[in-house]
């Protein structure tokens, strides 16, 4: 699962691109999955705070075995009308799986879906591995000093600049022109903090309309302009059952679609619930070369 060779072929996207992870290289060349775990109690599909270790353990075993080359572990849920976490519940939700699994799979890559600082660093210092971040450093001043600090990818997302307004829509505003330049400004002041292995990730679903998330998948091959790994965030999303009138728990079939297409836009990742499904899209779309 963590083996990394280079790919001999040239792709239009990418070219030997590694990151670096607790020491282990992940080749972003080839599409990698994330799976997500969730502690919370009240995510939009599968929320639940009271997992039993030996639960978390299967579910990890299984994304793991289906195909997951990293782990995402979220203990604040940013659905819409989500609740309030404080600092103190959010890393004790998270810290103890992270314990949990780099002493069940030690060569695991875990990333930390947080906003918050001190949530990351204490992750970070426990096994885990990669920090993703949904505000790009703005709900939490010290996010950046402590990426450079620490050293980790840092998964750079598109969202609005506070907490409050984070699913606040502006249907007026080329959400393409705002997406890159936003992800132009923010590059540019990591790498200026020493920072470089950065992901991107056009943030669909939060603070957008249903026209602006398929605009921004239509276009997803444009931000291959950075030269950097994508990653797509799309699983059964409101984007697919605004569409098709399902539920979340309905929008498996709706979430493949998006993600083969996200996939053959160039997305280094895709974050989903289900693993298998995901993993299969990729041997799809990798038969088609």
């Amino acid at each position: 699962m963590l083996n990394v060779k280079e790919n001999p072929k040239d792709t239009f996207f990418l070219k030997n691109k590694f990151i670096n992870c607790k020491g282990i290289l992940l080749n972003l060349d080839e599409p990698t999955i994330m799976g997500i775990l969730n502690h919370t109690p009240d995510s939009f599909f599968d929320g639940k705070l009271t997992f039993s270790d030996a639960e978390i353990i299967e579910k990890t075993l299984f994304m793991l075995t289906n195909g997951a080359k990293i782990i995402d572990i979220g203990g604040y849920s940013t659905r819409p009308n989500g609740c309030e976490v404080s600092e103190k519940e959010e890393l004790e939700r998270i810290l103890a799986v992270v314990k949990l699994l780099v002493a069940e799979f030690p060569d695991i890559i875990l990333s930390i879906d947080t906003f918050r600082s001190a949530v990351a660093e204490k992750c970070i210092e426990n096994g885990a591995a990669i920090i993703n971040d949904i505000s790009g450093g703005d709900f939490d001043k010290k996010m950046i000093a402590c990426v450079a600090q620490l050293k980790v990818p840092y998964i750079l997302m598109h969202s609005n600049s506070k907490l409050t307004d984070l699913h606040q829509i502006e249907t007026k505003k080329n959400i393409l022109d705002e997406a890159i330049f936003y992800f132009s400004e923010k590059i540019n002041l990591f790498h200026k903090k020493g920072i470089t292995d950065i992901i991107i990730d056009p943030g669909f679903g939060f603070g957008k309309t249903l026209e602006q998330n398929y605009s921004l998948l239509n276009h997803l091959a444009d931000f291959h302009l950075f030269e950097l790994p994508i990653l797509v965030g799309i699983s059964r999303k409101s984007m697919i059952n605004k569409v098709l009138g399902t539920t979340p728990q309905e929008a498996l079939n709706g979430t493949s679609v998006l993600n083969t297409i996200a996939l053959l836009k160039g997305a280094s990742i895709l974050r989903v619930h289900d693993v298998k499904e995901a993993n299969e899209a990729v041997k799809l779309v990798a038969a088609l070369e």
